[in-house]
Parts: structure tokens; sequence; C-alpha cells
């Protein structure tokens, strides 16, 4: 296990999760699934009790700790994108697996876990500063999934 890991809450579906980000994003695996040696307050001796993983190159571990806590938009994947085409695979494999849709290019997956899905040309167009920034925020604002065409004409001016 690597010395920093991420740890997300997930209610009894960490496997299930994992295995669908490891199919979903490249550089993502399954490594490890760890059983409950005993009863728990949320499942049984024997019920998958962790799941370590990697998304996009990131370690991670899957807690099946219960109900008590949700995941929620103060925790968020971010996935850099290089054109619409993966935009799109993304955005629809997260929406399209009973995820949802939210605001500038974020969504949660069916777990809740938030991504924000960013094709990399509007990272470039807020750096650039200015009004080109401005553009390119004001044209971000009012899209859900990210317009690559809009964000480029909106940094053209």
């Amino acid at each position: 296990m690597a010395k920093n890991t991420i740890c997300l809450w997930y209610d009894k579906d960490a496997e299930a999760a994992a295995r669908f980000y490891a199919e979903t994003f490249p550089d993502s695996s399954v490594s490890a699934v760890h059983r409950a040696p005993s009863d728990y307050p949320s499942g049984k001796a024997g019920d998958v009790l962790t799941v370590e993983f990697t998304v996009a190159g990131i370690p991670c571990l899957g807690l099946n700790g219960g109900p008590a806590f949700k995941p929620n938009e103060a925790f968020s994947f971010q996935i850099a994108t290089d054109d619409q085409q993966e935009t799109d695979r993304y955005w629809n494999a997260i929406v399209g697996n009973g995820g949802q849709e939210s605001a500038c290019g974020w969504c949660k997956d069916k777990w809740g876990v938030s991504w924000q899905i960013t094709p990399r040309v509007l990272t470039e167009a807020m750096g650039a500063g200015g009004d080109e920034a401005k553009r390119a925020f004001d044209a971000m604002m009012d899209m859900k999934k990210i317009d690559v065409a809009a964000i480029e004409a909106a940094r053209r001016g």
C-alpha cells in the first residue's frame, strides 16, 4: 500500500465502484479486496470490508463503512481530457451508469463520488488570464458537460 492513500467511504459497494473506475479510466486497477474477519456495525464476517484500487494513477482505499457518511462535493476527482471525444467518454460513463449531471463539468457517479471532467483547453484558458479567461469562464458557467468547441470559441472572442 502507498504511504499516502485516499480513503473513500461507501455504504456497501466499494468493490463495484473500484471495478467501475478501473474499467473506465486509464492507469486504474483493483489491486486487493479484503474481507471482514468478524462482524462489524454495518456488516458481517466475510463481507468485503476494504478494496485497494488506483484511479488514474491515484492510490485509493474503498471502505464499506455503512450508511453513516455520504460523499459530497467537498471532495472530487478531476480528470483532465484532451478533446471532446475523451470528455464525452468519461462523462457518459459516469452519468450513464446511474450518475447525475451537475454544473461546470461536474458530475456524480452512482455512489455519490464527485468528478470534474475538465478539458485541458478550459484549464489553459483560465491560466491565460485576462479577457480570455473571463470569456472561457463565462461560457463554462452555462454548461453542464464542458463543450470544447464552445470554450475554444470563447477563448478567441
